[in-house]
Formats: structure tokens, C-alpha cells, sequence
């Protein structure tokens, strides 16, 4: 059967982009490959109570160790924190476990700044465009945080704290006493069910095998004890609070939360909890997207050395695998603006884009 054109083509560049990953291997990314987790079904929707000693979360596997928020060059946490996911027709289900010693927490009003005390985070991308994505922080006390986001702050987004979830379902459960300097506590945990309904476009559960970006970070400042009361400890050099520490699932590099193309994948398997299990599905497009992002950064940092985006993969610094397929990648480009596109290696009919304010989408 004779190939069309365009159909020879397609099929020569999904072998040249193969070829490259397998022997580069996206070099730009290869320090912060992003973690997995298979999410299975729940043959019945958790007491939601924040103990999660439900029978299908005692299935469920727990996810790694957090670690630094920077990678495995930094320290390790001092207390231990994981996470479990589980999901149905109603409901995606989180729950978080966090070893601590000295449970605290004072924030008791709905979308105060929360992380400016120990909480725990959740950071879910749906469709994995960057843009568009939700934040949930709470506390132990179970004060909540909720937000949305337009877009990463890099790229002039904004969050959109009056937005609340509809029908958002979550519990804290401590072992231990809250806001008390004279015991050791053991830890707290936390339990969620975010009603699919209530995520934007969203009116049914994800397909058997889609995966969806997410991420966790618990923020965890260093305490001392003055007057039976639990303070932030203050550097003697600036007068200040030390930093917060930042554990997260799937690092991110740099001390910053909002990058969604550096966060982990969760894939949704029809398989009942603890009855069977799959592999986690590795899709060729997410490496494309992460060189596509490549070109991206090399076009935000020669538009701040030159005041114009390039009009050519030849005018850009790039490296590896991105530089490899440079002369594949199609530039729209104008004094304000870019749109760069590349053939799909899962579905080579189509193409994937992204534009100067960091969105990517396929059509």
C-alpha cells in the first residue's frame, strides 16, 4: 500500500524524534524526571474522615517519600510524608500522611495565606496545558486554601482566590495534640474526594489510562517553644524566620511550586484496587512537549538579549535533543508573539503548539 505524502513524512520524523530521545534522552530534563502513580478504582466511595483506614485505601499503594522540593542534592526531609490515590465514578480521592512531632497550626479563616504556617498542598493540572490549574492548602486545623490559577506567575498569571470547589469533601485526622509544645505528637493526615463535576470541562470521570499532571508539597518551617507557645525560629543574622522547607512528591528543581510541566503524572486504571495491576504508560508526546518547552525558554531569553523572538531554530542556544530536531519545528512569529509546532509522535496527524505565555495544546 503506497504511503501519502504527508503520511511519509509523519512517519520519518517520528522515527528521527525516536532516535534522539533514545540516545539523548532529553538532556535539559534527565535531573528531574517527573514521578508516576497508578490511581485505581474504589469499589465504594471512603468514610471521609481523614483516618483513611478504609479498605480500599489499606490496598492502595503508598507513593515514594517525599523528598526536597530541589532534588536529591539537598538534604532529607526530617519527617516522613506520603500519599495515596484512589478514584470512582463521583470522586477523585487524595490521601496524605504526615509523620509529626509537633503538630501546629493557628489559621482558622478559609482562604488565609496558609503556607505561611505548616500545611500540606495539592497541585492538579488536568489537561496538561499549564494553564488553568488548582490549588488546594490545608492545615491541621483543616483550614482550606483553594485556588485557581490562570497561568504560572512566570508567565503573568494570576490566582483566583475567590473561587471555591463545589462540593469539596476533606477531613483532618491527628494522632497527637495540636498546638501543644509539652507532648510529642506522631503525625496528621489528610483526606480528600474532589467531586469531578467541579473541575472546569470536567463532567465525568478520566478514561481508562489518561494521565493528568499533579503535584504535593508540605511546607514545614522550623519551630521553638517560647511561653508553652510554638514559634517560627528566627536567624540571629537577619532578624527573620529561617525559610520554610518545601517537600514534595515529584521535584521540581528550584524552590518553586508553579512550574506544571515539571509536576507528576497520575494514570487512571479501571482495575479494582488490590485486584490486578499495570504498568505506568510511557507516551513519546510527553518528551516531545518537553522539548517543545525547550524552545520556549530559548525564545524568552532571546527575546531579553535582542527585543524580538527568533524566527528560526538557528537564532536560539538550544542543547540535545532539542537542538536535534530544531529544523522540525515550525515557527509563527511576531513582534509580540510566538506560536512554535511540531508534528505529534502518538498521533502524527496532528501537531502540538505553544505559545509565549507557556500554554501547549494539541490539534
Amino acid at each position: 500500500m503506497l504511503l501519502s505524502r504527508r503520511k511519509f513524512f509523519s512517519l520519518c520524523f517520528l522515527m528521527v524524534m525516536f532516535s534522539v530521545f533514545s540516545s539523548a534522552q532529553n538532556l535539559v530534563q534527565l535531573d528531574r524526571i517527573p514521578k508516576t502513580y497508578l490511581s485505581y478504582k474504589s469499589p465504594q466511595k471512603p468514610h471521609i474522615d481523614g483516618k483513611l483506614d478504609d479498605s480500599a485505601w489499606q490496598l492502595a499503594a503508598w507513593s515514594d517519600a517525599f523528598v526536597d522540593i530541589q532534588g536529591d542534592a539537598m538534604p532529607s526531609p526530617a519527617h516522613n510524608t506520603r500519599m495515596k490515590m484512589l478514584w470512582d465514578d463521583e470522586f477523585f480521592y487524595i490521601g496524605i500522611h504526615l509523620e509529626e512531632p509537633h503538630i501546629w497550626a493557628t489559621y482558622t479563616e478559609r482562604e488565609s495565606v496558609i503556607f505561611h504556617e505548616n500545611d500540606i498542598e495539592v497541585f492538579l493540572d488536568p489537561d496538561g496545558d499549564t494553564h488553568n490549574y488548582y490549588e488546594w492548602e490545608i492545615n491541621a486545623l483543616g483550614t482550606l486554601w483553594d485556588l485557581l490559577l490562570t497561568k504560572p506567575y512566570k508567565d503573568g498569571g494570576r490566582p483566583i482566590t475567590g473561587w471555591n470547589i463545589n462540593d469539596f469533601n476533606y477531613a483532618v485526622y491527628l494522632e497527637g495534640t495540636i498546638n501543644d509544645p509539652t507532648d510529642t505528637d506522631s503525625y496528621w493526615s489528610v483526606e480528600m474526594a474532589i467531586p469531578w463535576r467541579s473541575i472546569i470541562e470536567r463532567s465525568s470521570p478520566p478514561r481508562d489510562g489518561e494521565q493528568w499532571r499533579i503535584n504535593f508539597s508540605r511546607v514545614q518551617w522550623q519551630l521553638d517553644v517560647k511561653e508553652n507557645t510554638y514559634v517560627k525560629v528566627t536567624n540571629p543574622e537577619t532578624g527573620k524566620p529561617f525559610p520554610e522547607d518545601n517537600w514534595v512528591w515529584s521535584p521540581i528543581g528550584v524552590v518553586n511550586m508553579h512550574i506544571p510541566d515539571r509536576w507528576g503524572y497520575v494514570q487512571f486504571s479501571d482495575i479494582e484496587v488490590g485486584t490486578g495491576s499495570i504498568p505506568f504508560l510511557q507516551h513519546a508526546d510527553e518528551q516531545l512537549k518537553s522539548t517543545l518547552r525547550d524552545f520556549y525558554h530559548a525564545q524568552r531569553n532571546h527575546y531579553s538579549t535582542h527585543s524580538r523572538y527568533a524566527s528560526s531554530s538557528g537564532e536560539l542556544t538550544l542543547q540535545g535533543a532539542s537542538k536535534a530536531v530544531g529544523d522540525r519545528v515550525e515557527f509563527e512569529v511576531s513582534r509580540t508573539r510566538f506560536k512554535l509546532s511540531v508534528p505529534s509522535l502518538d498521533d502524527p496527524m496532528k501537531r502540538w503548539y505553544i505559545i509565549e505565555d507557556g500554554r501547549i495544546w494539541k490539534q
